[in-house]
């Protein structure tokens, strides 16, 4: 009698969460980008639907507290932050730091997924047809070189100096840094769905769908874009980093969220006037940059690897 079980073959997911999950520093960004989201997610909810924490307040009395700090009582129990500590201190008008990062973490997240969204539904749109319907021809060029030199041309610019012309030309807000940082960051996804696109396309199954008279609108959703789709993944992961990156740059310089809004990107450039002074205000969102841009690329190096069998480590 034959006691062996039948060997259970895994889903794509789960194999390749198998794989991620054997990269101790990708699973370590991935613990640090949820950390971070949950954090983002309770800043949106203490300070601005309950205020439980009030990131505009201003506190003179209390201006340059270290962190941990006591809240001074020569002021009204109101006009106290929750516990009555301030957990990273305070700034030059006695905001306090840690509201205003709660709240901050929120905004740059939002923008990172939001810029990455757009980029990427860009990317994907320019890409498909340029692989599919390269072929196609416009007069004296074809669609595929149309598109192409286009992108060329895109990356000519040297990127942040465009979105900061862009942003300098337009009203400051959060919807068009958004918006600038997704138009104008689509290329390489762009690249990538090309080329997978003019791979796929001489494939069997997208043949046999051909053959078998299938529109062409659900041979590109429902056969090529899944199968095209995980360097896009790993590429957009990578571009949430970017994208706050370039968000905390232009807030640093002056041309980003405008108060009352809290970014990381104003916390920094308020905190660099008084590095000596009150160093906190300068090193606790420098850090944050780096630790939420450490984690993305190591999530998304960590997802580059569980999904492409010849970077896979042994």
């Amino acid at each position: 009698m034959n006691n062996k079980q039948p060997l259970q073959s895994k889903t794509p997911a789960q194999e390749f969460w198998y794989l991620f999950s054997k990269d101790k520093l990708a699973m370590l960004g991935f613990i640090v980008l949820l950390f971070l989201i949950i954090a983002a997610i309770a800043g949106k909810v203490l300070t601005e639907w309950t205020v439980v924490f009030d990131p505009s307040m201003v506190r003179l009395v209390d201006k340059f507290m270290p962190p941990l700090s006591t809240a001074s009582q020569y002021i009204s129990l109101e006009e106290i932050p929750k516990f009555g500590i301030y957990l990273l201190g305070t700034d030059e008008l006695g905001r306090d730091v840690f509201a205003r990062m709660l709240q901050g973490s929120f905004v740059s997240l939002s923008i990172g997924f939001v810029a990455v969204s757009i980029s990427t539904f860009i990317g994907i749109l320019l890409g498909g047809l340029a692989g599919f319907y390269g072929n196609i021809r416009l007069g004296f060029i074809s669609v595929d070189t149309l598109i192409m030199r286009f992108t060329d041309v895109m990356l000519c610019f040297p990127t942040f100096f465009l979105i900061l012309t862009v942003v300098a030309l337009l009203p400051p807000s959060i919807y068009n840094i958004m918006i600038i940082i997704g138009i104008t960051s689509w290329m390489g996804t762009a690249r990538f769905v090309r080329a997978e696109f003019l791979a796929l396309r001489e494939q069997d199954f997208v043949l046999a769908a051909k053959a078998l008279g299938l529109p062409e609108w659900r041979i590109i959703f429902l056969h090529m874009v899944p199968n095209a789709i995980a360097p896009v993944l790993v590429s957009s992961v990578i571009g949430v980093a970017a994208a706050i990156l370039t968000e905390s740059a232009l807030s640093f310089l002056g041309f980003g969220v405008q108060p009352p809004y809290a970014t990381w990107g104003n916390i920094l450039a308020d905190g660099k006037n008084f590095i000596f002074d009150a160093p906190w205000l300068f090193f606790i969102p420098g850090i944050a940059i780096l630790v939420i841009v450490l984690a993305f690329n190591l999530v998304g190096e960590g997802m580059r690897e569980a999904m492409n069998p010849k970077l896979r480590r042994r």
